[in-house]
């Protein structure tokens, strides 16, 4: 799995602070309401800042997070979310979990066959009988369909400005973007600059492809909708979420 948000995790929240984690709680608490009824656990694959997490815990369930990046897990930590720092494919829990969810594209980070592998056998492995595995990815006729653009966000905060620069580059064959983020950041009160780059390895995926997995770690496939409405997939669908049932 990539080792990513070594330092970009620092500024995340802010980045992301336009983010609508309320609107994407929502829909996963409806996913899981309409496909299983009385879930009241979830584990939350790649829980980051814990924003998200909490959300959920505020709704009623009993949410538990694993995230791959220490700056991202203490964060979490610090604002009250139940997490751990660890990797999604070798986590090991003693108790079960009605759900197990993966959001904002945590399984396209997953590049390599074998770590998507042995991700989707751990979700299996941490679910209770016929519990649910709800994630998104980046969906492969989007991404062949759409043209990738280098992107300039800004941000600031009262103690920082914040530029990120994407530059995506594409692998065709692999279904891979590496996508390098430069990160410039402003301290208003120092006056003082820092810069610094990470590359982020995103994979695509095909319906098939994740059915094939599925089949494959204990799964049957539910549902592959558009995130948050809910629509078919479509070549201008960037974001599928794919609903799974752990068979038995």
């Amino acid at each position: 799995m990539n080792s990513n948000f070594n330092l970009y995790g620092k500024y995340y929240d802010l980045l992301y602070a336009d983010k609508d984690y309320f609107a994407e709680a929502k829909y996963i608490s409806g996913c899981i309401k309409r496909e299983l009824p009385n879930a009241t656990s979830i584990l939350e694959f790649g829980s980051g800042t814990g924003t998200c997490g909490l959300i959920l815990k505020g709704m009623g369930y009993d949410v538990y997070g694993v995230e791959l990046s220490a700056q991202m897990t203490k964060r979490a930590q610090d604002k009250g979310f139940p997490c751990q720092q660890g990797d999604i494919a070798s986590f090991e829990s003693e108790r079960k979990f009605d759900s197990v969810i993966s959001l904002f594209h945590v399984v396209s980070y997953l590049t390599e066959n074998s770590s998507l592998e042995k991700t989707f056998l751990n979700a299996a492995k941490c679910l209770n009988p016929n519990g649910l595995f709800i994630f998104d990815v980046w969906y492969s006729p989007a991404v062949f369909h759409q043209k990738l653009e280098n992107r300039i966000k800004r941000v600031e905060n009262n103690e920082i400005k914040v530029m990120r620069i994407a530059e995506p580059i594409t692998r065709i064959n692999e279904n891979i973007v590496d996508v390098m983020y430069t990160i410039v950041v402003k301290d208003k009160i120092t006056d003082k600059w820092e810069e610094f780059t990470e590359v982020h390895s995103m994979r695509h995926f095909s319906i098939p492809e994740i059915s094939f997995l599925a089949e494959h770690t204990g799964f049957e496939v539910i549902k592959a909708e558009e995130f948050l409405t809910g629509a078919a997939p479509s070549e201008n669908t960037w974001g599928v979420n794919f609903i799974l049932r752990k068979n038995g």
